[in-house]
């Protein structure tokens, strides 16, 4: 999952995008309503995380154009919680509202919430012969046995998963399981896909497809 936190205050947007990141998720950080627009345009984020009260651009601007382009979903952030500003929020065309202060469970919970009903649709169990992973409760199974996957890990078996056997090039992968701090040219999925295989165990059920990346299913 690909989340953008737009936040102006520095540390509450490293603090969260912390916890997003242990959760598995991807997550870019903006500080203004400008640079939100701009990475918008150049990345498909399952959902944005949206402070209402911006600098530059206000939170209610970006969120009309987030919406008005209707590739991601969006969850305002704000300090005023009152009834009037939630519809208010709402009526802007944000898909959810959350007041501050806010538990970061519930965050979490929430922006699963809106990803499952964004347009990168996931279903709660994938599976390929006796692999299962359970997208709800961020488990994973093969023949019955609990295999412990790091957030990364799980995050690159699921991309895989719902490709249902098509190639996904490594490129890919980076973009929907890491953020853009990581180094396009770095060697993070060749190394998570060779951690992966060696738990996943035997017969393989990742495949290489050389030069363009890997996918799920006996070799060919």
């Amino acid at each position: 999952m690909r989340v953008l936190m737009v936040e102006d205050h520095a540390r509450l947007a490293a603090t969260v995008a912390s916890v997003l990141r242990r959760e598995g998720m991807a997550v870019d950080v903006a500080f203004d309503g400008r640079e939100a627009l701009d990475r918008a345009a150049l990345t498909d984020y399952d959902v944005v995380v949206l402070d209402r009260d911006l600098p530059g651009v206000h939170g209610d601007e970006v969120c009309r154009s987030l919406v008005a382009d209707g590739r991601t979903a969006v969850l305002m952030l704000t300090a005023a919680g009152s009834i009037e500003d939630r519809v208010e929020g709402l009526g802007i065309g944000a898909d959810d509202y959350l007041p501050k202060p806010f538990h970061l469970s519930e965050l979490v919970a929430r922006i699963r919430a809106l990803a499952r009903r964004s347009r990168h649709v996931v279903p709660p169990r994938l599976a390929y012969r006796d692999l299962e992973l359970d997208t709800s409760r961020r488990e994973v199974t093969r023949a019955g046995r609990p295999i412990n996957l790091t957030p990364k890990e799980f995050a690159v078996l699921e991309v895989l998963l719902c490709a249902e056997g098509a190639v996904v090039s490594t490129e890919d992968i980076l973009v929907r399981a890491w953020d853009d701090a990581t180094d396009p040219f770095t060697n993070a999925v060749r190394m998570t896909v060779s951690r992966l295989r060696a738990k996943l165990g035997d017969p393989p059920v990742i495949q290489t497809v050389t030069p363009i990346g890997y996918r799920i299913g006996e070799e060919r």
